[in-house]
């Protein structure tokens, strides 16, 4: 890494992540996009996965792994821990962070104190909309729907509907009579 900087050095890109990082057949990932990604972690992508202009992703915390057929819009930010299961779709600015900066000592600035980690995994066919925010630790059940804006601060569950700030569960897939049903809108997740 160069001093001061955020991003490995040319030559660790160019040479030693396409030896050291995993990448699926038919993946695309788009010529504008920043691969902040250093070999002592995994950056591993599936097969038929796309990965669109200025989207920003980091592995220098923590593993990003990204599973087949998923597509991560324009804009977005992955840094990991990230898990990423099959058939996912990230909208637009999404932002996913597995790390956060601590704060409590006063005596010195945010910037030099130590970070923490904790994984965000997103299950298999999950629609994450525009501008959303998945913050340090979260779970997103399987076909699961984020709408657009939402801060999802706890884990979603698996075959429902969450929204708003902070998201809270608005439907739920009802399995018995197969229609997505309201959920009393005072009940969080």
């Amino acid at each position: 890494m160069p001093r001061n900087e955020h991003r490995p050095r040319l030559w660790v890109r160019w040479f030693w992540n396409s030896w050291k990082h995993k990448r699926g057949k038919g993946s695309i990932i788009r010529w504008r996009t920043r691969l902040d990604v250093l070999p002592f972690n995994a950056f591993n992508i599936g097969k038929k996965t796309v990965i669109e202009d200025f989207v920003t992703i980091n592995n220098g915390i923590g593993d990003v792994i990204i599973g087949d057929r998923t597509l991560i819009g324009i804009s977005s930010v992955v840094i990991g821990p990230v898990t990423m299961g099959n058939d996912i779709m990230l909208a637009q600015h999404v932002v996913m962070s597995g790390l956060n900066h601590q704060y409590q000592d006063v005596n010195q600035p945010i910037s030099t104190q130590t970070c923490t980690t904790a994984e965000i995994v997103i299950e298999d066919e999950v629609w994450i909309g525009a501008n959303a925010v998945i913050t340090a630790g979260v779970t997103i059940g399987k076909h699961a729907v984020v709408a657009a804006g939402s801060i999802v601060t706890k884990d979603v569950p698996p075959y429902s509907i969450v929204g708003g700030n902070p998201a809270r569960l608005l439907k739920q897939y009802n399995f018995e009579t197969a229609t997505w049903e309201k959920v009393n809108s005072k009940m969080k997740i």
